[in-house]
């Protein structure tokens, strides 16, 4: 929004959504961000719509260098106030230099911000990251089966040209890898900002759509779809087995002190 504001890059206020994902399809660490932008924004004054230029929206030179030093600064002050944590292999950036070489090394690499326009569409993006705002790491349809402590499931390689491939894991290393991206409770995974934002979005979207001679209220032209959370539960109690019945709660386990409640369901 920095850059955008900027007269000598596009000079208005913009609004866009991000959404985090934290897991690629080996359920490991990838933690990323999609943000959806509109094609423009508002003037200062908000007189009228400033399309960007045609080919790109702000130059990602810009971008990236303006990325990596906010990320890099924001990094460095959570080291400073004692919130980060190391293990393993990397304890020994719990020592000031040690920290201070590996930002080096980071301000010295260049960074890349990559921008794209929708290549289906604005509203098949949108669809698209609907269907993980409420799932996490993986679906039932991936997983092929669970036998004798071992889970295997499906996976595209993407550094192998996309190629489909499966996966074995134990037990307790699959479920390691999906408590990874078990967000904390009330962590936000959905952000809005700009003329998107709560406080300012239905002034201001109201005012986009009158700018670009759009109706006040915008139809709801996509197929009626069931609840996205709604949908990933009800596929979660369907039956491992056979596929049809579904999983019902038939005892509640005490937890341990420090546990969560655990349950134990068995098929219909």
């Amino acid at each position: 929004m920095q850059s955008s504001a900027n007269p000598k890059n596009l000079g208005a206020r913009i609004g866009f959504l991000a959404i985090l994902h934290t897991w690629g399809q080996n359920l490991m660490d990838h933690p990323h961000i999609h943000c959806v932008v509109p094609g423009g924004g508002l003037s200062p004054d908000g007189s009228r719509w400033i399309s960007c230029p045609k080919g790109f929206f702000v130059s990602v030179k810009i971008l990236s260098k303006l990325f990596r030093g906010k990320f890099l600064d924001y990094w460095k002050n959570a080291f400073q106030d004692h919130r980060l944590r190391f293990f393993g292999n990397s304890r020994d950036l719990e020592k000031p230099k040690e920290f201070q070489k590996l930002l080096d090394q980071a301000y010295s690499k260049p960074w890349v911000v990559y921008a794209k326009p929708p290549f289906a569409g604005p509203k098949q993006v949108l669809r698209y990251l609907g269907n993980y705002t409420h799932r996490v790491a993986i679906s039932n349809h991936r997983i092929l089966d669970v036998q004798d402590g071992v889970v295997r499931f499906r996976y595209k390689d993407y550094r192998d040209g996309n190629t489909r491939k499966t996966m074995s894991l134990s037990a307790p290393e699959f479920m390691r890898r999906f408590l990874l991206h078990v967000i904390p409770k009330r962590f936000v995974r959905i952000r809005c900002y700009g003329f998107l934002s709560n406080r300012n979005k239905k002034e201001l979207l109201a005012r986009c759509r009158e700018l670009l001679g759009e109706p006040a209220e915008m139809e709801n032209t996509l197929e009626e779809e069931p609840d996205v959370g709604e949908a990933g539960i009800a596929e979660l109690m369907l039956c491992p087995k056979c596929g049809e019945g579904h999983m019902i709660v038939v005892m509640i386990i005490e937890p341990e002190p420090g546990f969560h409640s655990a349950f134990k369901l068995d098929s219909s």
